[in-house]
């Protein structure tokens, strides 16, 4: 598609929007300044860069498939991630696990990560001006393996994971630091049972108790903030689990705390787009992990699908674009993993387009009982608007590629770089 005729197609769509009253380069322009944070996990199948024998088994984590090409060292995978991050328009973030540290010939255990194992993710984020958040990594790992970490009953065990945690929130704040703007730190932790317990207020008291030990250090806001993240139940935790979505918002209300939403991690017929407006007054900001399950949390590619609309009109609607922050999160290893990167930041980047090209004040008029109809209909309308050709004017202006064009590049630099691994 050549930039005449996309810039033609615009034209004639943003006249059709002003119709409805609708701004489109206002639209864009707000979505300009929308980062995503882009999961460096996605790359390798959530292997990470650690010397001492790990694995997925036993954490909580599956990855299925096993597609040529994956990244094995860090700059293969830094590679991979700056030709994803050339094929999706705006400027977006890097999210960093503690297994992607660069130790070199070295074992480092995880009490004993610095600032330093990340020297590296600074230096090419810098050049390639990005910016970075953080993760503890509390799983794969033979300490781990039990299925208890910051709740264990094993004081050993337990003192092991709140010492890496805290060596994570002070790498996260040296990132901060660095950057000159604040790095997200968010903890997630395989914690729980696959059958019924009988103890499932002494795990969460322990669990309250790693915590508040670990949030003993404070760091300013402007280097770092911390987040935590729940789940339903996972592979081994099918019963129950400690950091249940209930324990971190009371945890993360009381302690002044960010509370991450991670779509795969709740039933399949709860709306994580309701769950916002219900924090928000409570809460001055949320994380959000955008996921796609497929009947379970399986952490599919995310598709511009009903879930994802749905949850970028509720963040538009509530006037929460500064207040809420957008991560993937989602490993898939049965195709190219470049193309996984970039169709879903993709299909989240036009989900927030398609909000932010709905007039919120028409809208809102249309919100009695009464106007039910009325309101129902209009919305039916605004989903046949040219919305496409919006997109591909964006992209246009951000110098990627428009429409689906953007795979020849992915084929391209898998027949180039990927096939010789």
């Amino acid at each position: 598609m050549d930039p005449a005729t996309i810039e033609k197609t615009y034209s004639s769509a943003r006249d059709r929007y002003a119709e409805r009253g609708i701004d489109t380069e206002k639209a864009l322009g707000r979505l300009q300044a929308i980062s995503l944070s882009l999961h460096c996990w996605q790359g390798d199948d959530v292997g990470g860069f650690e010397r001492h024998a790990g694995g997925l088994a036993g954490s909580g984590l599956q990855v299925t498939g096993a597609y040529p090409g994956k990244a094995r060292t860090v700059d293969e995978l830094r590679s991979d991630m700056a030709q994803a991050f050339a094929l999706i328009p705006g400027r977006h973030r890097v999210n960093l696990h503690a297994m992607y540290g660069e130790f070199g010939e070295k074992t480092v255990d995880r009490n004993a990560i610095e600032p330093e194992h990340f020297r590296g993710w600074e230096e090419w984020a810098r050049r390639q001006n990005l910016k970075i958040d953080f993760n503890a990594t509390c799983f794969a790992h033979p300490k781990a393996a039990s299925g208890y970490t910051l709740s264990s009953r094993e004081n050993d065990t337990r003192k092991f994971w709140i010492d890496h945690v805290k060596c994570c929130r002070k790498i996260a704040a040296s990132i901060g630091r660095e950057q000159q703007t604040a790095c997200l730190h968010n903890i997630w932790i395989p914690d729980g049972s696959k059958d019924v317990p009988t103890d499932r207020w002494g795990a969460r008291a322990l669990l309250l108790k790693s915590l508040d030990e670990i949030f003993e250090v404070e760091y300013s806001p402007q280097q770092m903030k911390d987040s935590l993240e729940s789940k339903l139940f996972g592979i081994g935790s099918e019963s129950f689990v400690v950091g249940s979505h209930e324990f971190y918002m009371g945890y993360a209300l009381t302690r002044g705390k960010i509370i991450c939403l991670d779509l795969g991690h709740f039933h399949p017929t709860e709306s994580v787009a309701d769950k916002i407006s219900a924090i928000l007054p409570f809460s001055g900001e949320i994380l959000l992990h955008i996921s796609r399950g497929v009947r379970w949390d399986s952490d599919h590619i995310v598709l511009l699908n009903d879930e994802v609309r749905d949850l970028a009109a509720e963040i538009v609607r509530s006037q929460a674009l500064d207040r809420i922050h957008i991560a993937l999160d989602y490993f898939d290893a049965s195709l190219n993993r470049i193309g996984a990167w970039v169709l879903g930041a993709r299909s989240v980047l036009k989900g927030l387009l398609i909000a932010l090209l709905e007039p919120q004040e028409k809208v809102k008029e249309l919100d009695p009982g009464s106007r039910t109809l009325r309101r129902l209909s209009f919305l039916e309308e605004l989903k046949t608007l040219p919305f496409g050709a919006v997109w591909d004017d964006y992209c246009l202006r951000n110098g990627v590629p428009p429409a689906d064009e953007w795979l020849r590049e992915v084929e391209a630099y898998e027949r180039r770089v990927l096939s010789r691994r």
